[in-house]
């Protein structure tokens, strides 16, 4: 696969609407519990007194606006729905507008949450600090399904991702399915605990786990390939078209029928420093090549090397294109028998 062909048309640097070729359908993602992400450097977490600190970025945040994010880096588009709340709310409406984020907000009244990134330097470490966020009460919850199925539209693909605000219930995102489904549309979801086992009584096409989302759903560790295929063989019983459990250092696996892929993660050519939204833009690489028609295990492969240059920048800081486009045909692909 050429670099062409991996990452279609580039973006424009101030990630602005008009660069983007219309032709390219839209993704939407949706983020109930967005946050403003507030990443910052340290030389050395002191135990006593004040830990100087250098702000190295602030950024809005949250599992579907990561995505978004991380869409347009390669070169997609799409459009961000998200909740915002009170001064937090604002400030992460503007952060969104100054970075030329395509996004649509609900307004709540509670605050919208702010998440800490603390970088030590000394040893290389990444701290993330990220609180509940606020409660969404039952109007609430509704409106941002009333605000979904206006925005719904033509797009191809809806990517439902992150946790749920206090207040929502655990069948907010099997209510998404449908929505999704009655559109025509195809939903992606990334999400975890009971808001993952009830989305399994709606139709999801893809589904993104990883190992510790994946041994809560099946109440048992998920170290290697053999575990996470039980794991998706549960999701694909479930209804899910398409099941991918992610390893971290190992790789992931993806799953179609009765098809079980490894895909095997590259060796990183520098050490890892954070794991934050690694697997937002794994979700990201997943869904664009998916718009562009790939098959999942190809779209699962650029997933890996994403995820992989994801690592290899701390804190929450987004990935290098081209670093990820070099580590795509390191990954290696293998097909497991079949029982």
């Amino acid at each position: 696969m050429s670099a062409a062909e991996v990452w279609g048309a580039p973006a424009a640097e101030s990630g602005g609407r008009t660069s983007q070729p219309q032709t390219i359908p839209l993704i939407l993602t949706q983020t109930l519990n967005p946050t403003v992400d507030i990443c910052c450097e340290v030389d050395h977490l002191e135990d006593v007194g004040k830990t100087r600190a250098q702000v190295r970025f602030v950024a809005a945040g949250g599992g579907g606006i990561n995505v978004a994010r991380g869409v347009a880096r390669l070169g997609g588009r799409a459009t961000a729905l998200h909740t915002a709340g009170r001064e937090t709310g604002q400030r992460l409406n503007r952060l969104l507008d100054e970075e030329g984020v395509e996004h649509l907000a609900v307004g709540i009244a509670g605050e919208t949450r702010e998440a800490f990134v603390l970088f030590e330097t000394e040893s290389r470490r990444s701290y993330h600090i990220v609180p509940p966020g606020p409660r969404i009460d039952d109007h609430e919850a509704r409106r941002c399904l009333d605000a979904l199925d206006r925005a719904l539209g033509t797009h191809q693909y809806v990517v439902a991702s992150g946790s749920l605000p206090g207040g929502v219930p655990d069948d907010f995102y099997a209510a998404v399915a449908r929505q999704v489904k009655t559109a025509g549309s195809r939903l992606v979801l990334d999400t975890s605990g009971p808001a993952l086992r009830e989305s399994l009584q709606e139709s999801v096409f893809l589904l993104r786990c990883n190992r510790s989302e994946a041994a809560w759903l099946v109440g048992r560790p998920v170290r290697g390939f053999d575990d996470a295929r039980a794991v998706n063989e549960h999701l694909l019983a479930a209804g899910v078209e398409v099941a991918v459990t992610t390893l971290g250092e190992l790789g992931a696996l993806c799953s179609t029928g009765r098809s079980h892929t490894e895909l095997r993660a590259p060796v990183l050519p520098g050490e890892p420093l954070s794991d934050a939204g690694a697997g937002d833009s794994m979700v990201a690489a997943l869904t664009v090549r998916l718009v562009a028609g790939d098959d999942p295990v190809d779209a699962c492969a650029l997933g890996v090397a994403v995820a992989a240059a994801s690592v290899l920048t701390p804190g929450t800081e987004p990935f290098d294109r081209d670093l990820a486009e070099s580590l795509c045909a390191a990954v290696r692909i293998k097909r497991q028998a079949d029982s």
